[in-house]
């Protein structure tokens, strides 16, 4: 997956990012029925709908729903190598959640107040490259691996924090770092420094690390 990352301070060519996002679309939506059947997807959904409770249905979904594993991100496939920390499933409960909330919102406007948005390409004259931010600064991935670092670091549960690739909502290809709070899943993107529930968001989202085990992915098919 190449990720044009939606940016308001910087044009992308929308015709190459439209046709790259029709392909990972297509892609991904094959890959979530691959192996358990269209008709059986169907009739699981309808039958769950049918006997949740209200309040179960409400708090399901405040959470994205994963559905069938899925490779990485093209420029992900080296992530844990690279950073051990972007992998960690270690739980941690060393603070209250509205102390984790706090610090949340914190990271969320620094890093976007003092990181640069800067494509791939201009920096490493390449399409896609998953790494922290330099000191030109680095694109949508590049913030979510920054703030995701900078939480750990700052005693955020990392089983809480996955970074998850989507559609925004002019359907290019962005990434945003998933906090998985208590009462449903929170975005920071640096495309806002507003933290909104996922389904707030009007994004598509695609893809998303395993929230058991973040060193691999799934596929999600969660519209906001």
């Amino acid at each position: 997956m190449v990720l044009f990352c939606g940016n308001r301070r910087e044009n992308t060519d929308r015709g190459t990012g439209m046709a790259t996002m029709g392909t990972e679309f297509r892609a991904v939506n094959a890959r979530i029925w691959t192996g358990f059947g269209r008709t059986l997807g169907i009739l699981a959904l309808a039958l769950g709908s049918s006997v949740m409770a209200p309040d179960a249905q409400a708090r399901e979904g405040n959470f994205i729903r994963t559905v069938a594993s899925s490779p990485p991100p093209s420029g992900a496939r080296q992530l844990c190598r690279q950073y051990s920390w972007a992998c960690s499933s270690k739980a941690s409960n060393s603070m209250s959640s509205q102390q984790e909330m706090q610090i949340i919102k914190k990271v969320n406007r620094q890093v976007n107040a003092t990181t640069r948005s800067v494509t791939d390409q201009a920096q490493y004259r390449t399409r896609e490259r998953w790494a922290l931010p330099t000191s030109r600064g680095g694109d949508c991935e590049d913030f979510a691996l920054l703030k995701k670092r900078d939480l750990i670091r700052a005693g955020v549960d990392p089983s809480k924090l996955l970074i998850a690739t989507v559609l925004d909502t002019q359907r290019n290809s962005h990434a945003v770092l998933v906090y998985r709070s208590a009462s449903g899943d929170l975005v920071l993107d640096n495309l806002t420094n507003r933290i909104k529930p996922w389904s707030a968001t009007r994004y598509l989202f695609l893809r998303m690390q395993d929230p058991r085990r973040p060193s691999k992915w799934v596929g999600v098919f969660g519209r906001s």
